[in-house]
């Protein structure tokens, strides 16, 4: 299928389903319009994502890389027998494991139940030539499984990937594989050191951001990624293919990012990814963009170490103009602020939006994403340089379109009149929140001078996304976005702040296990502002009606002024990195469940019978070759399904072990 099939059939969106997982596919709106030479770069910059693969599975679990590869084998060799129980509960965690990088969730990191047992997989492990197999220089068949089979059947072995409990050691009860042998308080230590070492240092380096803390005969010291380094022959790979995009960028510039992010995969220097990230948010001409490297540290439960991840993608011109017309107010929208005027930025600098089309996922970025992303995460980078926000429109688009007619907002929103305006105003507004989130919320403020940026530790990632998401709220019920033409009325944010509400108190709880408490940081900021809001008073209330719980929201203007007065605080915590409080509202509002409410929300979206949670099958890009072997053309295919998918990517994009 080229592009001009799909142009000329009806794309579907869904894709399929196992677990509490439902696959969706994207389309790439607009690549035939793309010049040849960018049809290229893309195609290029696909490959360095695609590379990045095993990295993701390696940093979030040590084994997982093992345990996929050696179910692969399994699964691709066994011929016989595939109809039994097992066979198929093996393949709907096999496909579980592809989903996640590894064996824990990839929202709530909790370690997956095997729906077949130890002696079915002994069984069938031991009829696979022992070549396809995961064995390391004169390992046998039976210490591979005696390696591994604790780490998936046993539920005391490793069972967290991120853990956040209050009190714990964060580090030796988490199973991300970011640090060997250290505990939590020498983690700290270590880079609590370095910090005092570079006291007074305006340009710091995000300290741990891009290696392994390990300890090895009682020394801790750190295994830096890079192409000399730890992830080798991962990162040497990705290169590669950067330096195929270096001879089709678009513009000087765009060369030099490509440039400089080569350096710094080739020499793990810190300071080289500074200059990186100047340079990216400083580039706007050219039409491609991309994120590839060691990025967010959510999976981190010090918040320190960045997790592999790659997005290729390109302008959606159209829908870019509302997000151009945010970031050129970016300083009114500042100015306006309800927080306190020591922490906001009395200029703002290069705030750069766009609406993008998505053309390849990878990393902790797939098939799991986003729908925004604002970069770069170092503070004092935003401050002197900007930040480059986007929001991913053909993302969002099949998100929308797989939701419509599920059933969802007619079981949970409280009336009719609500779900008018809901069904009304609710795709756009969800849009011009996640701007208003991206674009300005995460670049707004600003940090007092000598404030550690890292002060809130565990509870940094919660901190800040709360803190995007009020900006957000606060500012879509302001009359200047009827003024900026970004929304027809002022009745409009209303659809949003219901939805925001009843997500936060209700319908979130979907993706959380019987008895579990929250502690994924953006369910946590959403449980945080909703939890909050509703006990100051009656502007949120949740109501019975025919045994049923919905969220009332009493007076919307209100509600927008508890929003100010959240954010104000929220900011207030981040500038001064008041650790104590950001605890308090952290564990006081955002981790709890209400088991009656919970058990009553799980099985009410139970009879739904939908996915709680999506992700997306990759296109296929296969470029054209001449006669003298040069690419004349880039070709799109969407029709691979997601294990063929998996499959051929653990073969093509295979690097490590």
């Amino acid at each position: 299928m080229n592009n001009n099939d799909v142009n000329t059939q009806r794309f579907n969106y869904v894709g399929e389903r196992f677990a509490d997982l439902q696959l969706l596919r994207y389309r790439l709106n607009g690549f035939e319009q793309l010049s040849l030479s960018q049809k290229v770069l893309v195609y290029y910059l696909s490959k360095a994502t695609l590379y990045g693969r095993d990295i993701t599975f390696d940093q979030f679990g040590r084994y997982n890389l093992r345990i996929r590869k050696m179910l692969e084998a399994v699964y691709t060799d066994l011929t016989v027998e595939r109809d039994t129980p097992d066979f198929q509960a093996m393949e709907v965690y096999l496909k579980r494991v592809w989903f996640s990088s590894g064996i824990y969730h990839h929202y709530g990191c909790e370690k997956f139940v095997p729906g077949f047992s130890r002696d079915y997989l002994r069984r069938v492990v031991g009829r696979v030539d022992p070549c396809r197999l995961p064995l390391r220089s004169g390992e046998t068949v039976q210490q591979l499984c005696d390696e591994l089979f604790p780490v998936i059947f046993d539920p005391d072995v490793l069972p967290k990937r991120v853990n956040q409990a209050d009190g714990e050691d964060l580090v030796a009860t988490s199973a991300c594989n970011f640090y060997q042998g250290v505990t939590q308080q020498e983690a700290e230590a270590y880079y609590g050191r370095q910090k005092e070492e570079a006291a007074g240092d305006k340009t710091p380096v995000s300290y741990g951001l891009n290696s392994t803390l390990v300890k090895r005969d009682g020394v801790v010291g750190e295994e830096v990624w890079s192409a000399n380094g730890r992830y080798a022959n991962a990162i040497r790979h990705i290169v590669y293919w950067l330096d195929k995009a270096l001879t089709v960028a678009e513009n000087e510039r765009q060369r030099q990012v490509i440039s400089l992010l080569i350096d710094f995969y080739k020499t793990g220097d810190l300071r080289v990814f500074n200059d990186y990230c100047i340079a990216w948010v400083g580039e706007h001409e050219g039409r491609i963009d991309f994120v590839n490297g060691f990025i967010e540290v959510y999976g981190d439960p010090l918040g320190l170490k960045g997790s592999w991840e790659g997005i290729v993608e390109y302008k959606d011109l159209e829908a870019t103009r509302r997000t151009q017309t945010i970031s050129r107010n970016a300083q009114w929208f500042e100015d306006h602020s309800p927080v306190d005027p020591r922490f906001r930025k009395r200029q703002v600098k290069g705030v750069t939006a766009n609406a993008i089309c998505a053309a390849m996922l990878g990393g902790d970025e797939y098939p799991a994403t986003a729908i925004g992303i604002n970069l770069p995460n170092a503070d004092w980078i935003r401050a002197e340089y900007g930040s480059k926000s986007i929001t991913i429109s053909n993302i969002t688009d099949a998100y929308n379109k797989a939701a419509h007619g599920s059933g969802f907002k007619e079981e949970f929103v409280v009336d009719e009149a609500t779900l008018s305006m809901i069904e009304r105003y609710g795709d756009l507004c969800d849009e011009l929140h996640t701007d208003l989130h991206e674009c300005l919320g995460h670049g707004s403020g600003q940090l007092l001078p000598g404030t550690d940026p890292d002060a809130l530790k565990a509870y940094g990632n919660t901190i800040e996304e709360a803190r995007a998401d009020l900006f957000g709220l606060y500012y879509i019920a302001d009359q200047k976005l009827v003024e900026l033409g970004l929304l027809p009325d002022r009745e409009a944010y209303k659809s949003h702040y219901y939805t925001y509400i009843m997500n936060g108190l209700m319908t979130q709880l979907i993706r959380i296990q019987p008895g579990a408490q929250i502690e994924e940081a953006h369910m946590r900021n959403r449980a945080l502002i909703a939890h909050w809001c509703q006990e100051q008073g009656d502007v949120v209330r949740i109501e019975q009606r025919e045994g049923k719980s919905y969220v009332r929201i009493t007076d919307y203007e209100a509600l927008r002024q508890l929003f100010a007065r959240l954010l104000a605080e929220i900011q207030r915590i981040k500038s001064e990195g008041d650790y104590e409080a950001a605890r308090q509202l952290v564990e006081g509002y955002a981790v709890r469940v209400d088991a009656t409410l919970h058990a009553e929300v799980l099985e009410r979206y139970r009879r739904l019978n939908l996915a709680p949670y999506k992700g997306f099958i990759n296109p296929m890009m296969v470029p054209v070759v001449d006669a003298n072997g040069d690419i004349c053309d880039v070709q799109l295919n969407y029709s691979e399904s997601y294990t063929q998918q998996m499959l051929r990517y653990s073969s093509e994009y295979a690097t490590l072990i």
